[in-house]
């Protein structure tokens, strides 16, 4: 006799089969059936997990990849480690620069510089943002969402020369369009810092540095520097006040923010004199306009690593569990031939460390200063859709139009359905969209929402 799937027990269906299934091919499972599509969702989204996975680029190739690390075999006999690393395929062919995500969604930053890719692999859904370009910029990107539920990016535009951000942009999901944000901060967010989104705001480190007038030679002395988080609301699409940090840095310290579980903030802070301390902080409370902390880890680094941490990598996570810190970076073991390594750190004294992939040639000078993997912090999937039909209305006839794509095929074309209250019913397929594949997720065309009237106005 055939056993069903239903007459399976739920957790051996999870645990043994769902569990094993790569996240980008859910999609089709979870179409299957009622059943699986239930259990997809409480697997992945209602349970803790009990691995990280995250994501990561090689600037070798520009390829994206999903990390997993399994940390329930540290600490025992064997001192195990599992760790696997897959290049993920996306729904297009693009060389990837940066990988940002924020409650499930994926912000793929492209060698492309007209564009955006913003993707949810539980889902399977892309979308294509149009980006424009500044002169003498590069840019920091995270995302975010307002009170409800309307998510958005925060683009900061870093001016080369200083490496200071200079400018804010917002781009809203449910207009598909960019603003400029009138915001003059009275602070200072450097180039290689990574916004963290908790809870829908962003948090950034941030400083404000006090220098002596240029001397003969040109040089300014640095007199003070004050530290602090600062919050982007995205709701005020607002800077919040400044959150004290529960350490001073200085510069060419270590300081880098990372999620836990989507519920707390942690930082990482390392400075290399007079000894290699490395401290990580945990939010006991943060909010926009108030945060307090309570220490996780303190560990002398100087007898483990014996070098610091790179101020523009050092990507962390916790495992609260488990009481340690995984820190992603280079290793130093040669200088020519560098690996990705992840980091294991405790306080009691536990260190281990795993080799990932080996990074760029750095002895190319173009690798140099890029050849690190960037990491994402750890990912947990998201139910979010996007809404993305338009309509119109004929009030005459009584019936109303919406415009959309098939969800059950692949195909690039629009589809016009025509609907009325008495039960009519009718779809126009449409010309087929010829710049995307035809065998990729995309969105529906943004098409006009209302019908065109012409105007003399000339502009």
């Amino acid at each position: 006799m055939t056993s069903r799937l239903c007459d399976l027990p739920y957790d051996l269906i999870g645990e043994n089969i769902l569990a094993k299934v790569p996240l980008a091919s859910l999609k089709p499972v979870r179409s299957t059936c009622k059943l699986l599509n239930a259990l997809s969702k409480d697997l992945i989204v209602g349970k803790a997990m009990c691995e990280f996975l995250g994501f990561m680029t090689m600037m070798r190739d520009g390829k994206l990849y999903t990390l997993r690390i399994d940390l329930q075999g540290i600490r025992k006999d064997e001192d195990l480690v599992h760790s696997t690393i897959k290049q993920f395929a996306l729904p297009d062919q693009v060389e990837i620069y940066k990988v940002i995500h924020s409650e499930g969604l994926v912000l793929c930053v492209i060698n492309d510089t007209s564009r955006l890719l913003v993707w949810n692999p539980y889902l399977g859904q892309t979308r294509w943002i149009e980006k424009k370009k500044h002169m003498y910029m590069s840019y920091i990107y995270v995302l975010g969402y307002d009170n409800n539920r309307n998510h958005k990016i925060l683009r900061l535009l870093i001016d080369l020369s200083s490496g200071l951000a200079v400018g804010f942009e917002i781009y809203d999901f449910s207009s598909d369009s960019w603003r400029v944000l009138d915001l003059t901060p009275d602070f200072e967010i450097e180039y290689y810092q990574r916004g963290e989104t908790l809870k829908g705001n962003a948090y950034f480190f941030a400083k404000v540095s006090e220098y002596a007038p240029e001397n003969e030679l040109g040089y300014k002395m640095l007199l003070s520097l004050e530290d602090f988080l600062v919050c982007f609301d995205f709701t005020r699409e607002r800077f919040g006040k400044r959150l004290p940090l529960p350490f001073n840095s200085y510069a060419k310290e270590t300081v880098t923010l990372s999620c836990v579980r989507e519920e707390k903030l942690a930082v990482l802070y390392e400075k290399p004199h007079p000894s290699l301390i490395l401290e990580i902080w945990v939010t006991n409370k943060i909010e926009p306009d108030a945060v307090s902390w309570s220490k996780f880890l303190v560990v002398d680094m100087s007898p483990l690593t014996g070098f610091q941490f790179d101020c523009e990598a050092g990507c962390f996570f916790i495992d609260e569990e488990k009481k340690v810190a995984v820190v992603f970076d280079l290793d130093r073991d040669e200088p020519t031939c560098r690996t990705q390594t992840a980091y294991i750190i405790g306080e009691d004294g536990y260190y281990k460390s795993v080799k990932l992939q080996e990074a760029a040639d750095v002895r190319m000078p173009r690798n140099r200063n890029v050849s690190h993997a960037l990491v994402s912090s750890c990912y947990l999937p998201s139910l979010v859709q996007w809404e993305s039909s338009c309509f119109f209305m004929d009030e005459e006839k009584k019936v109303a139009v919406v415009f959309d794509r098939p969800t059950k095929t692949s195909c690039g074309y629009q589809i016009a359905y025509i609907i009325g209250e008495d039960g009519y019913f009718k779809s126009v397929k449409l010309e087929e969209d010829a710049r995307m594949p035809t065998k990729c997720n995309v969105f529906p065309a943004r098409l006009s929402s209302s019908g065109y009237l012409p105007c003399l106005v000339q502009i």
